[in-house]
């Protein structure tokens, strides 16, 4: 028997997330202050280099975020490449509501500015530009400074986090 239904088509936003969390990314955490010296935050796989000479990187924030506002406005802020004993933590920052902050090891910088010493590496950003895309802003920051580590980064691939293997090579 021939059945003449049509063929569900996939719903494509949903194929469109399934699709871009088979992108291997690294994470990070970036962490500022409002006027008001309260800590602000949210954890970020769309994250990239932009340019060499100005040093520019970018972040990618949702306009839905609660730290949006914020940020929005952030004169500087920390972009925190996290080790993969910060899996939980990333899933904090990533949890509307969450109290981000608490007991996670942050401590302030000399500007105020909550920094994460464990990271991997740390960005110290000046704001350079932000651009409204879709239902996202991207934040473009200039680095100002670095703090690298010998930790490897986690990676995040298929909404799990992974360990970087060291010495594994192509």
């Amino acid at each position: 028997m021939n059945d003449t239904r049509p063929t569900p088509v996939p719903d494509q936003a949903q194929l469109f997330r399934d699709a871009m969390a088979s992108f291997p990314s690294g994470v990070t955490i970036v962490t500022t202050v409002d006027d008001a010296g309260r800590r602000w935050g949210f954890t970020a796989t769309s994250f990239c280099v932009v340019s060499m000479d100005p040093p520019l990187v970018l972040v990618c924030l949702s306009d839905s975020a609660e730290c949006h506002p914020v940020f929005a406005k952030a004169d500087r802020w920390i972009i925190h490449v996290i080790h993969p004993e910060h899996a939980d933590l990333a899933r904090r920052f990533a949890t509307r509501g969450a109290d981000k902050f608490a007991d996670a090891g942050f401590v302030s910088d000399e500007r105020g500015l909550p920094i994460l010493p464990t990271a991997s590496l740390r960005l110290d950003c000046t704001s350079h530009a932000r651009q409204p895309s879709g239902d996202h802003t991207i934040l473009v920051g200039k680095v100002a400074d670095i703090d690298m580590t010998d930790r490897l980064p986690a990676i995040y691939f298929r909404r799990q986090f992974h360990t970087l293997a060291e010495g594994v090579t192509a």
